[in-house]
């Protein structure tokens, strides 16, 4: 009897434990949670603040760096500002398809009058222009109209579909604009130009300094 009486007392217990000190525990962890929160409210905000990068982080691809420093070395500018714009424009060419709603195209979404040049005839307004498919693509058309469209490769053809053709294509546009005299800001916002665009590239351009340090 004695021992049932024990059981049942330690039932009773961890039932009483069970209804009033474990939701004690709570309240008292949530109260404090929130006192820290009301005395440190930058804590809040960063935490919010980096909540969806920290959630929905797309990696950057390693086989992709070599293509990087070809191109951004070519054009004497930080190959991670190049993967950078690479992450925002398309998020490393995952965006699909890679064609904007206004008219950008390719891995690094050019414009197809930046790609091949202002002058061409029919360039005006936003960029979309009307030039003819074949002339998209070809160097020597992209050159007479002072594009910033390349070869990267070397097969003949300048195209903003072509990942390597891109990034000669970007790291071109973005040295010629001030990123190969140490004027990152600047290129980045001639490359688009929005305030918030300049912030989110060079988030990325100081993420991948640090995690690529020496390369």
């Amino acid at each position: 009897m004695k021992k049932k009486r024990k059981l049942k007392r330690s039932v009773r217990l961890k039932l009483w434990f069970l209804i009033v000190l474990f939701p004690a525990v709570i309240v008292l962890t949530t109260l404090f949670v929130v006192v820290f929160y009301m005395f440190n409210p930058m804590s809040v905000a960063n935490t919010l603040k980096d909540a969806p990068q920290q959630l929905f982080e797309i990696e950057l691809p390693e086989e992709n760096i070599p293509l990087y420093q070809e191109a951004a070395d070519a054009f004497g500018i930080p190959w991670t500002l190049l993967a950078a714009h690479h992450r925002i424009e398309t998020k490393f060419s995952t965006m699909d398809p890679l064609l904007s709603p206004v008219g950008a195209e390719g891995h690094l979404q050019f414009m197809p009058c930046t790609f091949v040049g202002w002058t061409h005839p029919t360039c005006s307004g936003k960029g979309q222009g009307e030039i003819p498919e074949k002339e998209k693509t070809d160097p020597a058309v992209i050159a007479k109209y002072g594009g910033y469209g390349l070869d990267g490769d070397g097969d003949g053809i300048a195209d903003p579909y072509n990942l390597a053709d891109a990034l000669y294509s970007a790291a071109n546009y973005l040295s010629k604009n001030g990123a190969a005299d140490g004027k990152l800001e600047q290129a980045v916002f001639q490359y688009n130009h929005s305030d918030q665009y300049v912030d989110d590239v060079m988030h990325y351009y100081h993420l991948y300094e640090e995690q690529f340090p020496g390369r």
